[in-house]
Parts: C-alpha cells; sequence; structure tokens
C-alpha cells in the first residue's frame, strides 16, 4: 500500500466488491461475482475490472492456486470504516458527532433502537473515560 496515503481511495462498486472479499477470504473472482449476484446483477467483466483497481490501488491482493486467483484483503474492514468515518465528519460536519445526529434526529432518521444503541455507547465511554 501506498505509504503516502493512509488508504486507498475507494468507489462505492469498488466497496461493494472489497465488502464480499472482507466477509469470505481467501475468495476467487467466480465466488466474488456468485456472491455480489445474490443482491443485484453483475456483469463478470465489470468485477474482474474492480478487482484489477482494488490490487492497483493496495486494497486487496491475491495468490495464484492452479488456474485461478484468489483475492483477500490488504486493508482492513476496521481501520477502513474508521478512516472513513473520521473523514465524512470532518468534511460534513467539522469533526463532530453530535451535529451529524441531530440531523439524523430532526429527519426522524433514528429509531428507538438507535437512540438506545448511542445511549450504551455514550454510557460505556463515561466508564472507561471517567
Amino acid at each position: 500500500m501506498n505509504k503516502s496515503k493512509a488508504q486507498p481511495d475507494i468507489s462505492n462498486t469498488e466497496f461493494e466488491v472489497l465488502d464480499v472479499i472482507w466477509d469470505s477470504n481467501p475468495i476467487s473472482s467466480n465466488e466474488v461475482i456468485d456472491r455480489l449476484n445474490q443482491h443485484k446483477p453483475w456483469h463478470e467483466k465489470t468485477v474482474k475490472t474492480l478487482l484489477g483497481r482494488l490490487v492497483k490501488k493496495g486494497a486487496i491482493s491475491f495468490h495464484k492456486q492452479q488456474r485461478q486467483y484468489l483475492y483477500y484483503p490488504i486493508i482492513a474492514r476496521e481501520e477502513y470504516v474508521q478512516e472513513e468515518t473520521s473523514s465524512f465528519l470532518s468534511r460534513l460536519f467539522k469533526g463532530k458527532v453530535a451535529p451529524m445526529i441531530a440531523g439524523f434526529a430532526n429527519q426522524n432518521e433514528l429509531s428507538k433502537e438507535d437512540i438506545d444503541e448511542l445511549k450504551a455507547v455514550i454510557k460505556q465511554w463515561e466508564q472507561n473515560n471517567d
């Protein structure tokens, strides 16, 4: 992976492919295609192009086993999600979580379950940081 950049810039479609690889690896391109096709139709050439881009960006790698390539992630899901979350908060909410949550609350996008989970996260944070 390119050390000058914290993580590669991954498009939404590349992310869908990467998500499949995070869930099950090592995995062949045909298995990736099969799993993606469970949700919506994907063309084989498209998936193979996306796999190539992810390899080039340093998000995944592969090893050859007999006549097929098996893909595996180089970047961890948790690290990627954490960096994307920080980037999102920085760009849209000046790094602050409260305005983002307020925006969801004002749009009635928070369910009771969401609120209960947020309360539990806050309670856990308070216990760990007292």
